[in-house]
């Protein structure tokens, strides 16, 4: 990969068990939680009796110099070496999208690797230490428990909080501190150990290497319990059967060799795919994503055995199952496994049939993770309605709904909530034309009446309605709500044009401008209610407001949102102009001073971070993918 990866993915399996190292030399810097905080993982290699650190941050050792780092969709490779002996590790993390068996299994790999460079013999042995850091949110506040642990003959260390409370906090920008983290290695030769570094406890496995003989180790984590529901604590998909964290290690070392191949030929298929879609920087950008994207879920079942896909709304405010989290990020579950877009779509259904919500739109949210009870965002607001994004979220889940059923050719699902979504197209219909003064996912921004690419949403989520009716053979209400549809953008096209022919922000707002990402829809459905003529001049008008690192989300500031980006450019009938978009986008996250997982909200005149990261929006770089 060309691109220098703002952050590098090392672990990724969910919210809470995470590892990312902000530098792109890994031996340079401590490793973190997607959060910034400290996840501290210390790697280092012995040879001949001098002992040298080749991951995370150990002021007290020489560095041995990387040479190479190379990041696809599953996995993370680095090659070091000195004078005596060329190091290799490769990270990796099975996240098939269709395995509900391993994109569950909380277990991430290391392959630790090396041969001789100057041709002699020599005496070799790694050491990997894992601090308490991966288990406690605060550490230090409390002395963690260290168990050694056999399992058949692999060596395994286990740490935890000695107080377990599965399940007793929520929050933003807070990790896990219940459960209990394993280290394992799979050498004859593997010693694990419990000490100290700097008043943090860790667990340590050290092995001796043999030349061109791989050692595995496996990061685990069981964290008992993984989303309340409603008020019941549900368990990952890996264990609904009774299997334990050990027998699932222990299956895991075993699949190693089989699971490498499978996962290469995974990212390869990613990469090739996303490279013929948009080109070699759209297809590193959705390489590097593609992790950050799943492990911002997490997958449980529910009371009836059907799946829960809940995301996480990193770094903005911690909602559980955010429906415009949820929505920019369905591009790349419909290509992968568009059952998990109905996993993020039946909680939303659960709490808007019930009692507890009282509007006749959607909602924005199901809790805070890891807890989904019902609604936070806008909850301590005195007036709740002002701070709720109806146009929104109801559009979010019709055009959801009518891709789910395009992509596994059935509306049976859409037919299980019809009377829902014919509720909120009722709303749409009454209110989507000229959206009042409302918040759209872009909330940061605030309040915007008139807007005009929330009244795109309305009439996209009324369009989906239609061809979801047609699929079930509703032939009179598939004509009514195209009808509404067709009428709604012929309003639009008259309101939203400047005198130039370029399209507003906000329908009372002359001269200004804002990215129509929501139009993109009718392209990818082939609805004609806009049309490629209409969508070209748009591009091009864009194109005029350009910075150096892409075009501003609308008129109102310079920062911009990469997954509106991508759906922007994705309207452009010609390759070249989407690879002009998605240039500027690859450099920001190439040349950016802000070393964190790829964050969605960025500056587009300096490539600064603004906010967001480690999020699960990412999913939208795909949109051009899914239309290839």
């Amino acid at each position: 990969m060309n691109l220098r990866a703002p952050a590098v993915p090392l672990i990724t399996v969910d919210p809470f068990f995470t590892v990312w190292s902000p530098d792109t030399n890994l031996n340079c810097a401590k490793t973190e939680h997607w959060s910034g905080k400290g996840n501290s993982i210390i790697g280092t290699v012995n040879i001949d009796g001098e002992k040298l650190l080749f991951l995370g941050y150990h002021r007290d050792f020489h560095k041995i110099k990387q040479v190479s780092l190379d990041i696809d969709a599953l996995s993370t490779s680095a090659v070091f070496e000195n004078d005596k002996i060329i190091l290799k590790i490769k990270f990796m993390t099975p996240l098939i999208p269709d395995d509900y068996r391993l994109l569950t299994r909380p277990v991430s790999y290391l392959e630790i690797a090396y041969e001789s460079k100057d041709g002699k013999e020599h005496e070799v042995s790694v050491n990997i230490a894992a601090s308490e850091e991966l288990c406690l949110d605060e550490p230090n506040n409390i002395e963690v428990v260290t168990e050694k642990l056999e399992i058949g003959n692999l060596t395994v260390m286990k740490m935890g909080n000695p107080v377990q409370k599965p399940l007793n906090k929520s929050g933003d920008e807070v990790k896990i501190d219940w459960g209990y983290l394993y280290l394992t290695c799979n050498s004859a030769n593997a010693e694990g150990y419990a000490d100290e570094i700097w008043g943090d406890a860790h667990i340590n496995i050290k092995t001796s290497l043999d030349e061109n003989q791989s050692v595995v180790y496996c990061f685990a984590y069981d964290d008992i319990e993984s989303i309340e529901y409603f008020g019941k604590h549900l368990r990952s998909y890996w264990n609904k059967d009774g299997q334990t964290i050990t027998e699932a290690i222990s299956e895991a070392v075993k699949e190693y060799p089989e699971l490498k191949v499978r996962c290469q030929e995974f990212s390869d298929n990613l990469y090739n795919n996303a490279l013929k879609a948009g080109g070699e920087k759209y297809a590193e950008l959705l390489s590097l994503a593609y992790r950050q994207v799943i492990a911002a879920h997490k997958l449980v079942l529910d009371e009836n055995g059907e799946i829960l896909f809940i995301s996480k709304e990193c770094n903005s405010n911690g909602c559980a199952a955010t429906v415009d989290v949820s929505y920019p990020s369905t591009p790349m579950f419909l290509i992968y496994n568009p059952e998990l877009v109905k996993g993020m779509m039946r909680p939303v259904y659960k709490f808007a049939q019930s009692d507890a919500w009282a509007f006749d739109f959607a909602p924005h949210d199901l809790g805070q993770y890891p807890l989904l009870n019902g609604q936070v965002y806008a909850n301590n607001q005195k007036d709740i309605e002002k701070w709720q994004m109806p146009v929104e979220e109801c559009g979010n889940m019709l055009i959801m709904e009518a891709n789910v059923a395009l992509a596994t050719g059935s509306a049976d699902f859409a037919k299980e909530h019809i009377e829902i979504l014919e509720k909120w197209c009722g709303y749409l219909i009454k209110h989507g034309a000229d959206p009042g003064h409302q918040l759209c996912t872009d909330d940061f921004a605030g309040h915007l009446a008139h807007n005009c690419n929330l009244s795109l949403k309305a009439i996209m989520g009324l369009q989906g309605m239609s061809m979801i009716m047609k699929m079930l053979g509703e032939d009179e209400k598939s004509a009514y709500y195209r009808e509404e549809a067709v009428k709604m953008s012929e309003t639009w096209k008259k309101t939203a044009i400047n005198s130039d022919g370029s399209t507003k922000l906000a329908f009372d707002k002359p001269d200004s401008y804002s990215m129509k990402y929501n139009m993109v829809w009718d392209k990818v459905w082939n609805s004609g209610l806009f049309g490629q003529e209409f969508m070209d001049a748009e591009i091009a008008d864009n194109m005029k407001h350009f910075n150096e690192y892409g075009m501003p989300l609308d008129s109102r500031a310079d920062y911009t949102k990469s997954d509106w980006l991508v759906w922007t450019a994705s309207m452009a009938s010609d390759d070249e102009v989407f690879a002009q978009y998605v240039a500027p986008l690859w450099k920001a996250y190439n040349e950016s001073p802000s070393r964190v997982p790829m964050t969605d909200w960025y500056d587009t005149v300096s490539g600064r971070w603004v906010s967001f990261r480690h999020r699960t929006v990412q999913g939208g770089l795909f949109i051009r993918m899914l239309m290839k």
